[in-house]
């Protein structure tokens, strides 16, 4: 047996009886993070690519932004657009992007320590916009 459930706006949603309907959120994460033990070589490579990892080119993107000041070659930061269930909250927002960011700098051979994480969830931020008044 199957239910049909139709939101606000007419769409319709086909489910099986029982399911449960599932919110995603889509949460901006910022994994920040400082170099270990990178080999000569990754170090070269940081510095050439620097130009590359600069602040115009931080974006919240699913694969992850790297970003990074080459002087001094001390921390970094990645940027990730996360869909979640919303029941998941942010704190597994932030584990997703931490773990994307490990695959990613292991991948490209780079030594890494102390990730942390920052998160916004895009669906409950709060715009506050200037009265009328004031623009």
């Amino acid at each position: 047996m199957r239910i049909i459930l139709a939101d606000v706006q007419s769409t319709v949603h086909e489910i099986d009886e029982g399911a449960t309907v599932s919110e995603q959120h889509t949460y901006r994460v910022i994994v920040r993070g400082t170099w270990d033990g990178l080999t000569d070589e990754a170090r070269a490579r940081l510095l050439a690519e620097a130009a590359d990892h600069g602040m115009a080119s931080m974006r919240f993107t699913e694969e992850g932004s790297l970003s990074y000041e080459p002087a001094p070659l001390k921390h970094f930061s990645m940027r990730y657009v996360v869909v979640s269930d919303a029941a998941d909250g942010e704190e597994m927002a932030g584990a997703i992007a931490e773990d994307r960011a490990e695959g990613t700098l292991r991948d490209l051979g780079y030594g890494f320590r102390d990730l942390k994480s920052t998160v916004t969830d895009l669906d409950t931020m709060k715009i506050n916009r200037k009265p009328a008044s004031r623009r």
